[in-house]
């Protein structure tokens, strides 16, 4: 038979964690009090502190704060803001409205970051074990797209030359240059880029997008590729939250996808029905 201290020291251990800690009259955020970081530190700089442990150098902040800033919002046209803006007219709350555009960041509308990271980690690999960049980029660009035509982190459905793609990679060079990340997942993604040009010569380019200069970024800050993804969904959410408060003030409920003087297309019933 146990007794009641061990019971007590077995959830305490359930629940052991380095993130936070938390007493009557305390809390502290990876050993720091909060009160020292409140008005001293900035959020970027606390999101860092909670998912690896210390702070970062102001070099490594700014990055990251470039890269969050890039991926806050992309117009209603995106489905995660679509349907957080629809669900803010259905009476569910603000909290919930946020959490259903979030819960549409999928592995094809908000995965392609981490998607990224994983293939410029084989990338690096390769080129690790002896391949120069391009063909260490033609060997992954070759596996993945035996699996999917599309590569994670290139191209983009709306936009010819993403407009987030050059100020990103701009800091990214700066910081090389300036010895704060090494550079070697930009050399990948450079290499998958050229490769892509050469291959489309004469065709629509398919140049780096926000998932590709973001990745390069995450990466390069040493975040793993999982986080790739929950960063942006960190991102996202700002934007998510914006179009959701902004459709609470106009008056409307049940917004649907169209407009409700316009009725779908009939398709015809399927003859094996």
């Amino acid at each position: 038979m146990t007794s009641p201290q061990h019971e007590a020291d077995e959830v305490a251990l359930w629940w052991a964690t380095a993130v936070s800690h938390i007493e009557p009259g305390s809390i502290e955020l990876r050993d720091r009090p909060v009160q020292e970081l409140i008005g001293t530190t900035s959020l970027v700089d606390v999101i860092w502190l909670l998912l690896r442990g210390d702070l970062p150098t102001s070099r490594q902040s700014a990055l990251l704060e470039a890269a969050l800033v890039a991926g806050v919002d992309h117009g209603p046209q995106a489905p995660s803001i679509a349907a957080a803006r629809m669900a803010a007219t259905c009476g569910v709350g603000l909290n919930n409205a946020v959490a259903t555009g979030v819960n549409l960041l999928g592995d094809s509308h908000g995965g392609a970051g981490q998607q990224c990271v994983e293939m410029l980690d084989d990338i690096r690999a390769r080129h690790s074990a002896g391949a120069n960049w391009p063909d260490a980029a033609r060997e992954v660009m070759a596996d993945w797209q035996s699996r999917s035509r599309h590569l994670p982190g290139f191209g983009h459905r709306f936009h010819p030359m993403d407009p987030r793609r050059d100020p990103l990679l701009e800091l990214v060079h700066e910081a090389v240059a300036d010895g704060v990340v090494e550079g070697e997942y930009l050399d990948a993604a450079l290499a998958v880029e050229e490769l892509l040009r050469l291959r489309r010569a004469g065709a629509r380019p398919v140049p780096m997008n926000i998932d590709g200069a973001t990745a390069v970024i995450y990466a390069e800050l040493g975040f793993p590729a999982p986080l790739a993804r929950g960063l942006f969904v960190l991102s996202r959410s700002v934007g998510v939250l914006a179009h959701a408060w902004e459709e609470t003030g106009q008056g409307r409920r049940n917004k649907g996808p169209i407009p409700r003087g316009i009725m779908p297309a009939r398709l015809p019933v399927p003859e094996d029905i």
